[in-house]
């Protein structure tokens, strides 16, 4: 099925010189190897940005366009469900925003406006612990502490924790607002892919039917389908996913009677979109909203958080996601970590689904030269 894995033919000697010198170069050089590579991703990064936002894009636009009466021409349904698929993430992001970040405005503000009254608090029971304990009283003075100056340390570091936290937060908007050129650039890029896909299917069927033998030009477009349908299925997987855990957070906290349910629930299942780790960005969050109303809350907001991830990332994600894309669950879980150490949340989002393809190309692979000895292929494998 798959015959750039045929080694039934050996490789000439002169290919085998010409492809050990330039491994012995590859290994020799990797630091400017690595560097080239890392500008060359930041240079395609538009068009990766452009290709996912187009197979995000494609699930809703297919359905939308299925609706659409028959008789109207296939580029004008396409139009159409395109910018309703467009108008509608807008509108969903959009919502989640003005849900989201004012709750988190207020959340801060509140906090600032906390922290004289805190400062006091602790300095003023500090003061009557060592009156009511005259020995704790002795020892502390020998200890020569000042509990005003204590107080203004607490109230320094968290003040400057804060200030931290803002300047990260305004940093971090900073980097967003710095890549919204090459999100742009990506979007006009996943709408031609979308409205033009079939014709740029079949372009680059003729091209490569042009320039390859036939089972080479019959093994590349098979293989671009499967990474096609792995990638759509990976996708809603992960929505699935994303859903079904923020439901759970939504439940688990009307039935524990926390505040901001809704809202942490929203942002909850947002950021599970990034792969099993997406979700703690929405503890932190989350467990600073409840902090305002109960900090006893708050603990305990994280331990509930801690509990429904560890059923998320070890019983759900893996079936879920798994399932859709044909990958063991303790693989999914291997692709997760390794796609995050090596390029982050960007790894995390991309490595399952490659992951998936490079596992039923060994598959296929394995189950051929099991039946070129004449035994039966493990079905499990």
């Amino acid at each position: 099925m798959f015959p750039i894995f045929d080694h039934s033919k050996n490789l000439p000697p002169a290919t085998i010189i010409v492809g050990a010198v330039l491994l012995y170069w590859a290994l020799q050089n990797l630091q400017p190897i690595w560097v080239f590579l890392g500008k060359s991703f930041h240079l395609l990064l538009p068009f990766i940005i452009g290709l996912s936002i187009a197979l995000i894009l494609n699930l809703p636009m297919q359905a939308l366009e299925r609706l659409l009466p028959a008789k109207w021409s296939s580029k004008l349904r396409r139009l159409i469900s395109l910018g309703l698929t467009v108008l509608l993430m807008l509108v969903l992001i959009l919502m989640v925003l003005l849900t989201i970040i004012p709750e988190i405005g207020r959340t801060l503000e509140t906090l600032l406006a906390m922290l004289p009254g805190f400062v006091e608090k602790v300095t003023a029971w500090g003061k009557q612990l060592s009156a009511k304990s005259p020995n704790l009283g002795a020892w502390l003075s020998r200890m020569d502490l000042n509990w005003d100056n204590i107080g203004n340390s607490v109230f320094n570091f968290l003040k400057n924790s804060l200030t931290n936290l803002m300047n990260s937060t305004i940093n971090l908007a900073k980097s967003i607002f710095s890549g919204v050129v090459q999100f742009f650039l990506g979007a006009v890029f996943a709408v031609y892919l979308l409205l033009q896909k079939e014709n740029l299917a079949r372009q680059t069927k003729r091209t490569l039917s042009a320039f390859l033998p036939k089972p080479q030009a019959d093994h590349l477009i098979n293989l671009s389908a499967l990474v096609s349908q792995t990638f759509t299925k990976f996708i809603s997987g992960q929505f699935t996913e994303a859903v079904i855990l923020g439901l759970m957070f939504f439940i688990a906290m009307l039935l524990f009677r926390f505040p901001y349910a809704l809202v942490i629930s929203v942002l909850v299942t947002f950021t599970a979109l990034i792969p099993i780790f997406g979700a703690f960005i929405a503890c932190v969050i989350g467990a600073l909203l409840i902090l305002v109303s109960s900090p006893v809350q708050a603990f305990w907001f994280i331990v509930l958080f801690l509990a429904l991830q560890q059923i998320e990332g070890n019983l759900i994600y893996p079936r879920v996601v798994g399932r859709s894309v044909g990958l063991p669950p303790i693989w999914v879980l291997a692709a997760v970590m390794i796609g995050g150490g090596l390029m982050g949340i960007t790894g995390m989002l991309i490595s399952v689904p490659l992951c998936s393809v490079f596992y039923v190309l060994l598959r296929e692979l394995v189950n051929e030269r099991l039946a070129k000895k004449g035994l039966l292929p493990d079905k499990t494998t």
